[in-house]
């Protein structure tokens, strides 16, 4: 029994997408080599001035765009504040102006840009990046990929169909620290996983809020239509604008924001797609503001292999945003001790000791105590999702792929990944029921 109806059937989606950029005759392949070919540089367009492009994509450019050869030449903001610092932001920390658009459709049509960065609300992600793809343009797209199936397809195929550069804005699988980890599981050192716990808290009750920016906005500044996207009209609202991840279906918080980049990494060093089953609970208990999605979330997945019932391990994610303690963490488990991806240390923490082992006629099982550096090689760089080398290492391999048509660290297939694994966890949040997958209908099955 699927658990979500799907707004759009997919081909009149990506119809409807392109019909929405003026079924122009964008750029092949063929002309996009020459281009690239005759000037040596990328330009660059930025579909949405978000908080998160501003503290974080575009400080990352600033460092790797002048090597690389990528310009930021045109932004698209359908609010005309958001345009207008974006054009005086990008210009002081790049040097360049570029030219401001009201909206996607203005700047596809005037063919001034080769790849773009897109970083809009959460429910416009796979939208906006299906939209780039029919233009003919490389893109950057940000977290979470899609939290509806039908999204999460859309872009998928769009992708595929295509022989477009996109990175999804993951950053860990471009982060040393995490591409060390991953080397190090499967060289079979670690043993298999038993148990990964991962947590995220903050005590902020301002997280995600925008009241002085709610209270100043005004609906005919912007494009309340266009922001809707796809989805059903409803009236003007500045908090749901603003403060989008705060409300289904513009956001499920927690999951979207937070969850995506800490799940991604179980696929990336299991091989595994995605979870074999997902249960959540939780609820808004202290922030009670109006929000809809809940401030505290604690998510169970089991995973392991999709034919194989005997085998496998269990991910527990839980967050708050309403007591820090613990703050962000990643802590993988195997029967001989603990990878912890905070401090970057391999320790034999709740590894099978030398008395439970003889009592069972059994060897002891312990990791060496090590850091990660001594066994995979490299510098150590701890996580980190703001304005970091993180980020900059996933925007360098972006337009490092761009150039030698490369895969990218966190191609569509890993995007697509974290996106099932997000659909399965807003399907058990919504109602309360143990979810798994379809893979044959690609959809989610509530138990």
């Amino acid at each position: 029994m699927s658990t979500q109806k799907r707004k759009m059937p997919r081909r009149e989606f990506v119809k409807r997408t392109a019909a929405g950029v003026g079924g122009i005759a964008f750029t092949t392949a063929a002309s996009y080599a020459r281009i690239l070919g005759a000037s040596d540089r990328v330009r660059v367009g930025i579909v949405g001035f978000s908080d998160r492009f501003r503290q974080a994509l575009l400080p990352a450019f600033a460092k790797v765009g002048k090597e690389l050869n990528f310009e930021i030449v045109a932004v698209s903001d359908i609010w005309s504040r958001r345009r207008e610092e974006g054009v005086a932001e990008i210009e002081r920390l790049t040097g360049t102006k570029p030219r401001p658009f009201r909206n996607n459709e203005e700047m596809y049509a005037a063919r001034v840009t080769d790849a773009v960065m897109i970083s809009t609300a959460d429910f416009q992600h796979a939208y906006h990046g299906v939209e780039a793809i029919q233009a003919g343009q490389d893109a950057y797209i940000e977290k979470p990929l899609a939290h509806t199936m039908d999204k999460a397809i859309a872009i998928r195929d769009a992708v595929k169909k295509s022989d477009r550069i996109v990175q999804i804005g993951t950053q860990r699988r471009s982060t040393a620290n995490y591409q060390m980890a991953n080397e190090y599981i499967r060289s079979g050192k670690f043993g298999d996983i038993v148990m990964a716990e991962m947590t995220w808290n903050v005590n902020q009750p301002g997280r995600w809020r925008r009241p002085q920016l709610v209270a100043a906005i005004k609906e005919q500044d912007t494009d309340w239509k266009r922001f809707l996207t796809d989805l059903p009209f409803e009236p003007w609202d500045p908090r749901k604008y603003l403060e989008f991840r705060l409300f289904w279906p513009y956001s499920s918080g927690i999951p979207d924001q937070w969850m995506v980049h800490q799940i991604d990494t179980v696929h990336w060093f299991t091989d595994l797609p995605r979870p074999r089953s997902v249960v959540a609970n939780g609820g808004v208990y202290l922030w009670k503001d109006g929000r809809k999605n809940w401030d505290t979330a604690t998510i169970v997945f089991d995973y392991g292999p999709l034919t194989d019932l005997s085998k496998g391990f269990q991910v527990v994610y839980s967050s708050r945003m309403t007591n820090s303690a613990g703050g962000t963490k990643e802590l993988y488990y195997s029967n001989a001790g603990m990878l912890n991806l905070d401090t970057n240390e391999i320790t034999p923490t709740g590894g099978l000791g030398e008395r439970a082992a003889a009592e069972m006629g059994m060897q002891a099982n312990l990791l060496p105590t090590m850091k990660l550096s001594e066994v995979a090689g490299g510098p150590e760089t701890a996580a980190n999702t703001g304005a970091d080398s993180s980020t900059t290492a996933n925007v360098r391999n972006w337009m490092e792929c761009v150039r030698t048509r490369k895969k990218p660290n966190a191609d569509i297939d890993a995007g697509y990944s974290h996106a099932v694994a997000l659909c399965m966890t807003v399907a058990a949040m919504h109602s309360g029921r143990k979810v798994t997958f379809d893979d044959a209908k690609q959809d989610i099955v509530m138990r």
